[in-house]
């Protein structure tokens, strides 16, 4: 049986081939912010922080947005882990974890049952807001021959994860159909006071934005 640190050291190493250099935003340095703010907020919620750190290493591999298999997700984290030599009861609590992250539509609950997953979902999506939420935003859109904006082209309140999955629009939608909402759906209190400052910039950014836009 390995110990907590050995899993975290060969888990991490493998994320880190995987992820390196990808280009959608979804890339290793993304992870390791995830970790360190899931780590940060784990600490001040009173979290289990083997759990948070090993969910948030995972949190993207298998992800809807790199394979159209359903359950591949659930399949390659428990490889992973399985080769890691982690207990039945963890691995469980890990895909439990790791199926609740990700943002599925404006109408679509994502209700984490963990003080952990709550945990992991608020880092994550703490790293989709503010200023590095915006360049990641772009860097998306851009890696899937999105349109900057369309002034013609209003945002759509996504009902289903196949809707809000399949949405081919412009990269300003984004921000109302997902980026906005972040805020107000933190779990924990300390995302909850991460997550301000960061709306708030997005907020401004959009002012601009729409005020470059309309220059005449």
């Amino acid at each position: 049986m390995q110990s907590e640190k050995e899993i975290i050291i060969k888990v991490t190493a493998e994320i880190k081939a995987q992820f390196e250099g990808e280009g959608t935003g979804h890339d290793w340095w993304h992870i390791i912010r995830v970790v360190n703010t899931a780590k940060q907020i784990a600490k001040e919620e009173g979290a289990n922080s083997f759990i948070v750190e090993l969910s948030a290493l995972l949190h993207d591999l298998g992800d809807h947005k790199f394979h159209k298999e359903k359950d591949a997700a659930e399949k390659l984290i428990s490889e992973m882990l399985d080769n890691s030599g982690v207990s039945e009861k963890l691995k469980n609590q890990v895909l439990e974890i790791v199926s609740n992250v990700s943002y599925k539509g404006a109408n679509v609950e994502t209700r984490p049952t963990s003080l952990e997953g709550k945990v992991v979902q608020d880092a994550d999506r703490l790293d989709a807001i503010g200023a590095i939420g915006i360049a990641r935003a772009f860097a998306y859109g851009g890696n899937k021959e999105r349109l900057l904006y369309h002034p013609n082209q209003p945002p759509v309140v996504h009902d289903d994860f196949n809707a809000y999955k399949n949405d081919k629009g412009h990269t300003i939608n984004h921000f109302y159909e997902k980026l906005l909402l972040l805020k107000d759906r933190m779990q924990t209190k300390s995302g909850k006071e991460m997550a301000e400052e960061r709306h708030q910039y997005m907020e401004g950014y959009l002012k601009q934005f729409y005020k470059e836009w309309n220059w005449k």
